[in-house]
């Protein structure tokens, strides 16, 4: 069904290969919107075009590593130029490496820190490009927990996720001082059911799984065109994104303990590790690419996506009522005690 707010404006999507970035290409198309569909060249890339067309909407393949600023600043020309000026930019495109820190590459850092940071840098700047003369349009970053939390067997990921946030951060409050009228949001994600655990480079004994809860990419895919279309500063998705990032702030050593003793684990099937398996960190690997991974029966269906300015407030008074509860606790007990002497 097309979107008052969406049908013929056009949306550039990112990683719109596979997982997120597909799924939400196919949502945006079920609303009428002209999708530009931005990938490396692949298989891949064209059937996920395809899927997009066949839900009656005009989307096109531009082919482009985002690692590649000149590439993707073509891309945005070459959207505009075939399906006509962008509303929307959405810069979901990663890569990662399941690794110790020990035992990963600086070459293999580097790659995911292009791709995954410097991936979002060139697409933010390509979007400020074509939007800012217009003085209009959303630029929608797709984050994660690990954005404002790193945990074992992803440093380069998380760092990646935390360099994306202070780069959005600046620029927001570039935007502000300039009175622009161009939106920018962030949606932090959960762990998702995407190809990406099949085919990440991984340095570790077992095949790599996401963290539970794990949810679907439509899950995903609704929240970031919920952003695009109704723009705050920031969307957690799903309870436990919002746990980890407040209790993070509220306690980090103790959430170092806990990661300790779980993630790595957690991250990890009772599979062995498979010598030959296919990463896509460098080139993308041909007959993976599709909207779901391989922990579909686990995958929920449904997560609420609060603005983070609701979810600090109801924190703070989740946080006041649980001291009030306690004090008053404790304060029972401390009279029970006079009492008895």
């Amino acid at each position: 069904m097309h979107h008052p707010q969406l049908s013929g404006r056009t949306v550039a999507v990112t990683g719109a290969s596979a997982g997120v970035g597909r799924a939400t290409a196919v949502a945006l198309a079920e609303r009428g919107a002209k999708v530009c569909l931005i990938a490396r060249k692949s298989q891949g890339l064209l059937d996920a075009t395809a899927e997009a067309q066949s839900r009656g909407a005009k989307a096109i393949a531009v082919a482009a590593d985002v690692a590649d600023a000149s590439a993707v600043f073509a891309a945005a020309d070459e959207c505009e130029r075939r399906l006509g000026p962008i509303d929307i930019w959405i810069n979901n495109a990663m890569a990662t490496v399941f690794s110790p820190v020990a035992e990963i590459s600086a070459e293999e850092v580097r790659r995911v820190t292009e791709v995954t940071y410097l991936g979002y840098v060139h697409g933010t700047m390509a979007a400020l490009g074509v939007t800012r003369p217009r003085n209009r349009g959303v630029i929608v970053q797709v984050g994660s927990a690990l954005a404002y939390r790193g945990i074992p067997l992803q440093a380069a990921y998380c760092g990646a996720k935390h360099a994306i946030r202070g780069f959005t951060d600046s620029l927001r409050a570039e935007l502000i001082h300039e009175g622009s009228k161009i939106a920018l949001t962030a949606v932090h994600l959960p762990a998702v059911n995407t190809p990406q655990f099949d085919w990440a480079r991984a340095h570790v004994d077992r095949q790599p799984r996401p963290v539970a809860p794990v949810y679907r990419p439509e899950v995903a895919a609704a929240a970031i065109v919920r952003a695009a279309l109704h723009p705050k500063r920031e969307y957690w998705l799903g309870n436990r994104t919002s746990l980890i990032i407040l209790g993070n702030i509220v306690a980090p050593s103790m959430l170092d303990r806990l990661l300790a003793r779980t993630a790595i684990e957690a991250q990890q099937t009772d599979q062995p590790a498979n010598p030959g398996r296919r990463d896509n960190l460098f080139a993308p690997v041909g007959g993976l690419h599709r909207i779901d991974g391989t922990f579909g029966s686990e995958a929920g269906a449904d997560a609420t996506a609060v603005s983070e300015p609701l979810a600090r407030i109801a924190a703070v008074i989740g946080g006041a009522l649980i001291a009030a509860a306690l004090g008053a606790f404790i304060g029972r007990a401390w009279r029970h005690r006079r009492g008895r002497r």
